[in-house]
């Protein structure tokens, strides 16, 4: 009931992106790694991923909230936009609201992380190699 997620509230900081669903179980143990991620400079926002509202918010309640936004792709199109085969799956996205990394079940997500905060250029901004 609430307005979503807009490109432009993608510009201007580290964003990661995360897609995962109550019903997912390789999600809770992502969901545990960013747990402990949160709070290092970037926004972390949640896209509840084809699931229902109040099984997500139960999800939620039992394992913690992590997310500084929290949006519902219940039907699955902001996912399909995004290119989403299965949950769970975050996307790094730099200052300049480019997708950096696509991180598939936690394979090396704070490193991408790392790098991004690290940076002092926006990548739209850089010079060509």
């Amino acid at each position: 009931g609430k307005p979503g997620l807009k490109t432009a509230d993608l510009q201007g900081k580290v964003t990661l992106l995360n897609f995962f669903a109550s019903w997912c179980v390789p999600c809770r143990a992502e969901h545990q790694l960013l747990s402990t991620m949160t709070g290092k400079g970037f926004v972390l926002v949640g896209v509840n991923y084809k699931d229902k509202a109040e099984d997500a918010k139960a999800w939620l309640d039992r394992l913690g909230n992590p997310y500084d936004l929290l949006v519902t792709d219940r039907m699955g199109q902001t996912g399909i936009d995004f290119g989403v085969y299965g949950v769970p799956e975050t996307y790094v996205i730099d200052k300049a609201g480019v997708i950096r990394h696509k991180n598939i079940r936690g394979e090396a997500l704070e490193k991408a992380v790392v790098a991004l905060l690290e940076e002092k250029t926006p990548s739209a901004q850089r010079e060509p190699k």
